[in-house]
């Protein structure tokens, strides 16, 4: 079986138990939809948090290696610099 088949049937299956679990829970619709609307909020801030956590350490590690780079081109420059007078 491909992997996407059973990922389609793990989703499916999952959408299903969720659309059970509403249909069948005790409490009045309008309190169900706010606390789906609730939990999206709350996985929406958790998205987003971790996404501004990754692009801050991939910024701080771009410009660290940028600035090394630099610093490493600077260092050859000032050892070539006495190179090109070459004596034959």
């Amino acid at each position: 079986m491909k992997t996407g088949k059973i990922l389609a049937g793990i989703l499916s299956g999952a959408a299903l138990g969720a659309v059970a679990g509403l249909l069948f829970a005790p409490k009045k619709g309008s309190e169900t939809r706010k606390n789906i609307a609730d939990k999206g909020n709350e996985y929406m801030y958790g998205a987003k948090s971790k996404y501004n956590d990754l692009s801050d350490n991939l910024s701080h590690r771009y410009d660290s290696v940028k600035s090394k780079i630099k610093g490493k081109s600077k260092e050859l420059q000032t050892e070539m610099d006495g190179d090109d007078k070459i004596i034959y």
